[in-house]
């Protein structure tokens, strides 16, 4: 064979050799091609089978589930941390079971500048708030973590802002285009129809301008007219605001659907529960979310009883607890605290007239807050005050709820300065810039007594208590002087003639001996580095 030949047959050999290996690469791309078809359409299938299989919505529904707010964690540093906590006696504690941290306060509303939305944070600039309260600054970060929490803090010291914001923060983000038929997701739960009221006024005053109906609940008035009222609301309501036992009565009729709560607030627990409303919360908060389904739970109480850690150990899930002051129940040491000690209770009357003249009360106008402890009395005192001249309303059981009210915000205008109350104002009511509480009779517990005077000095201001003390009043001079020695107030000599012990303390639902529920483990937070 010649060296032509030769060549030609290794030319052909090559050549046969490259088409071979072409075709066999055409034949592997082409398996790939087809496999990854296959994938596809077999995937496909699959999710057009499991979007069939899906429930169909109800016309109006919502048809993502509550997602679980943005982290957050506050910009302040270590050290200005602890010297704001240590210096205002702020404690943070969590779940013994818990290996995460909370995120430090936010000190300044500047910090929720990128923590919320830029019309909600508008708004509030709108507002003109300066700073956050103690309980603000310690609970937004919290909230808007999505943790659940339990918040311990004096009356007057800002709570409805603090569960507020991240209240509308989540109605926000779960509804951003607030279209189609409105779901109540957002439900506060109040001990009083005034408080209540409050608490709806306050929220609404940002929420509404952002187009977020917040709607009251409250028994004494006819729950037809009510539903009515909600249901030709002017913006769709996705928070209510109401007492234990409207809301409930409505819930259990089915006129109420609590089934889309996912952002639940207790507040003044301790109250509802002394009240005996514990079987109508446990009840409400069954009939809400679950935390599985993703809701959302916060608690704010005065104190910390065993009552409310069984709540809390019930219905929430690794709570954080912050703690601005003592979880024992204190005066407010901005309150000075005046107590007479009268021989005879008939004296009450003409030491209220010569107190009143005394501070000129016909002419300053200051607000005076005067307490009675029955109905009847406190009309007796309306009645002789405006015999005297002044200008006076009052707030008692025999009151409509419309008169109510209407007494109620005459008093904050000062339109009539002088406000005659049973205890039903002594707790949660948030009236600006009362001067002077009067405690014309003693209340029937020193609790009372401390949440009677707490309705002045409020908001870091100032205030005046004076106290009539009789005879009559002698089983609770024991407590009395202990909550006066704890404020570094004055007790006055008279009081040596009464007897000083102290009764133990006891429950209105369970009596002197309510089982003492296992409080639950907890570690206090440090802020020792910056990580």
């Amino acid at each position: 064979m010649s060296k032509d030949e030769v060549k030609l047959k290794r030319k052909e050999r090559e050549s046969d050799s490259k088409d071979h290996k072409k075709e066999k690469r055409e034949r592997k791309e082409k398996k790939e091609k087809k496999g990854k078809k296959d994938k596809k359409d077999k995937k496909e299938k699959k999710e057009k089978n499991d979007k069939a299989n899906e429930p169909i919505p109800e016309i109006g529904s919502e048809t993502k589930e509550p997602s679980t707010p943005k982290p957050v964690s506050s910009g302040a540093s270590a050290v200005s941390t602890r010297e704001f906590m240590e210096s205002n006696n702020i404690t943070i504690e969590m779940a013994e079971e818990s290996n995460d941290k909370p995120p430090r306060p936010m000190l300044s509303f500047d910090e929720l500048h990128d923590k919320i939305d830029a019309k909600l944070k508008e708004r509030l600039d709108m507002e003109g708030f300066e700073k956050p309260t103690l309980i603000q600054s310690c609970c937004w970060p919290v909230l808007l973590e999505g943790r659940d929490m339990v918040g311990v803090a004096e009356t007057g010291s800002g709570k409805t802002l603090a569960f507020g914001i991240p209240a509308l923060e989540y109605v926000i983000q779960q509804s951003p285009s607030k279209k189609g038929k409105a779901k109540i997701q957002v439900l506060v739960i109040a001990p009083t129809r005034e408080l209540a009221i409050q608490t709806r006024d306050n929220l609404a005053r940002v929420a509404e301008p952002l187009g977020y109906g917040v709607f009251c609940l409250y028994g004494g008035v006819s729950k037809g007219e009510q539903l009515r009222q909600m249901k030709e609301y002017v913006l769709p309501v996705h928070i209510v605001v109401g007492t234990p036992g409207r809301v409930l009565d409505l819930a259990r009729e089915g006129s109420l659907d609590l089934g889309r709560v996912s952002y639940l607030t207790l507040d003044e627990a301790d109250r509802m529960l002394d009240k005996g409303f514990e079987p109508d919360i446990r009840a409400i908060i069954g009939m809400t979310r679950s935390h599985e389904e993703g809701r959302h739970t916060n608690m704010f109480s005065a104190t910390w009883p065993p009552a409310v850690r069984g709540l809390a150990e019930t219905f929430m899930r690794l709570p954080v607890r912050v703690t601005v002051g003592s979880d024992v129940l204190s005066a407010n040491r901005r309150v000075s605290q005046t107590v007479e000690v009268l021989d005879d209770g008939r004296m009450k009357e003409r030491r209220l007239n010569s107190f009143l003249r005394s501070i000129e009360a016909q002419k300053t106008n200051e607000k005076i807050l005067i307490f009675a402890l029955y109905k009847k009395e406190a009309q007796r005192v309306e009645n002789t005050l405006r015999r005297w001249g002044y200008r006076v309303s009052g707030i008692h059981g025999d009151l409509s709820q419309h008169d109510r009210i209407a007494n109620l915000e005459a008093f904050k205008s000062a339109a009539t300065p002088l406000l005659v109350a049973t205890d039903v104002a002594a707790r949660g009511l948030d009236i600006p810039n009362v001067e002077y509480v009067i405690n014309y009779t003693f209340p029937l517990t020193i609790e009372d007594y401390i949440h009677r005077i707490g309705r002045t000095g409020r908001g870091g201001k100032s205030g005046k208590a004076l106290t009539f003390f009789t005879d009559e009043d002698k089983a609770h001079a024991g407590e009395l002087i202990r909550v006066l020695k704890d404020a570094e107030q004055p007790v006055p000599k008279e009081m040596d003639r009464f007897p000083t012990t102290i009764k133990r303390k006891t429950h209105s639902s369970y009596g002197d001996h309510y089982k003492e529920l296992v409080p639950g483990k907890a570690k206090k937070i440090t802020f020792d580095d910056d990580d």
